[in-house]
């Protein structure tokens, strides 16, 4: 006897899988291909500027470091980078802020160097310092509150200011407040520009810094 083959409404048909469509696949390759190509020639660009005093007399540099910057700044486009994310102990790797950039070149007259120059954040408590070390045991570190404003900025309030030595502490009045724009993080690096029109470059640090 002959059989046919059981037939079904359109509604009951066997279940197929979604494929991705090729060409949203290949555009997605192509959008991090594109980010991690951007990430790599900042950090390449940034890799020989002490910090950023060099760019200071390198316009040209200095344009294609900020073009990058806002390269970055277009992938990061809508994500949230004021979150848990941004808490930790970040250390310079570039910024044009004029007044960090100082104390770096300057601190030889004051019978030392710059160390390490960070920014550490704590979200959840809503703190925020601004510390430069001088090793081995200096210390200037400015205290500030922060308040989320967005999903990509930050406002701050400066607090307080302690300048400190190995047994001696000189505590500074608080000034100012601002705010700044994270426009791009990830697990190792973090790209931000601020109130002045300043951009800041920072990776991890290795370490988490404390009082």
């Amino acid at each position: 006897m002959a059989t046919t083959s059981p037939t079904f409404p359109s509604i009951f048909k066997p279940f197929t899988s979604l494929t991705p469509k090729p060409h949203i696949t290949k555009l997605t390759t192509h959008l991090h291909s594109s980010l991690s190509t951007s990430k790599t020639t900042l950090l390449s660009l940034i890799s020989n500027q002490n910090r950023g005093l060099t760019t200071q007399n390198d316009p040209k540099m200095l344009s294609q470091i900020i073009e990058t910057i806002d390269e970055m700044a277009v992938h990061g486009r809508g994500a949230v980078t004021t979150n848990e994310s941004l808490s930790g102990t970040w250390r310079l790797l570039w910024t044009t802020e004029k007044e960090q950039l100082f104390i770096i070149k300057n601190a030889g007259f004051f019978g030392t160097e710059t160390g390490d120059v960070l920014q550490v954040i704590d979200v959840q408590n809503k703190v925020l310092n601004n510390v430069i070390t001088f090793p081995p045991d200096g210390v200037f570190f400015v205290r500030s509150s922060l308040e989320v404003a967005s999903p990509q900025r930050i406002n701050f309030r400066f607090t307080s200011a302690v300048l400190r030595g190995k047994d001696w502490e000189f505590p500074l009045p608080p000034f100012g407040q601002g705010w700044f724009d994270t426009v791009y993080l990830d697990k190792e690096i973090r790209v931000a520009k601020d109130i002045r029109g300043d951009y800041l470059v920072v990776d991890r640090a290795p370490y988490s810094w404390t009082e």
